[in-house]
């Protein structure tokens, strides 16, 4: 260790920094652990690992640069997240998802700065929205979308797809109007076609118009850890 880093060793500039990292870290495990209760992508060590790690980096140029310098570490901070969220979005069957969770990973920098900034009040209350955002909010999307759509000629359409080898074909089938069957969504239409060489994708159109999302993910998964099914996914489409 050299003279110059022991004679940067300031007692009380160490306790800020403990302590504004301790509010990143708490404050993120909190938007982290709703995430990682719903079984999202980016969970609670990834938001925790970003609130945590925008609060060194701000906290880092406010000890070194001051306000002037945090504040520009700030616009660096913002658009680097963009890159890591978009990480965490998917794109399959030409839906879109992961937006929520690459939004909420955006919060939880916001809250992680503002908690390097020594903004802890701010911080807090940022966390709060955010978690206020992903839980609050949650009934009141499911009741929109329970909704039926105003233009008639707009039908949304859900299917359930399983991929499993032409050998379990009919097992595979069996536990998925098993599965279905439990979650009380009946089928209008159930297709098996040919996926590649030695598998068949089966796809079971729901009948209901709306869906619960968490409800399908929590299904689809429990479907592809058998040992008969190689995949399972559900996907959301409109027609006209």
């Amino acid at each position: 260790m050299s003279l110059e880093a022991l004679q940067n060793i300031n007692p009380q500039s160490l306790l800020d920094t403990a302590i504004s990292l301790a509010a990143a870290f708490v404050l993120g495990g909190m938007i982290g652990y709703e995430r990682q209760y719903r079984q999202r992508t980016a969970g609670l060590r990834t938001n925790v690992l970003v609130a945590v790690g925008a609060a060194i980096f701000v906290d880092m140029a406010n000890h070194l640069a001051g306000h002037d310098g945090a504040v520009r570490v700030v616009a660096y901070v913002v658009s680097g997240i963009g890159f890591l969220g978009a990480g965490v979005i998917m794109r399959e069957e030409g839906n879109v998802r992961g937006l929520n969770t690459a939004a909420t990973l955006w919060g939880s920098a916001a809250v992680g700065a503002c908690a390097g900034a020594d903004l802890i009040m701010e911080a807090a209350i940022g966390a709060l929205f955010v978690l206020a955002a992903n839980t609050l909010l949650r009934p009141v999307v499911d009741r929109i979308n329970r909704q039926p759509i105003d233009t008639p000629a707009v039908e949304v359409t859900h299917t359930v797809h399983v991929i499993t080898a032409r050998a379990h074909q009919k097992l595979a089938m069996r536990l998925l109007e098993e599965a279905l069957e439990a979650a009380a969504y009946p089928t209008r239409d159930l297709e098996v076609r040919a996926f590649g060489e030695q598998d068949v994708a089966i796809e079971a159109v729901l009948a209901a118009a709306s869906v619960d999302g968490d409800a399908l993910d929590a299904m689809v998964a429990r479907l592809g850890a058998t040992s008969v099914v190689s995949q399972a996914f559900w996907s959301a489409s409109t027609t006209e």
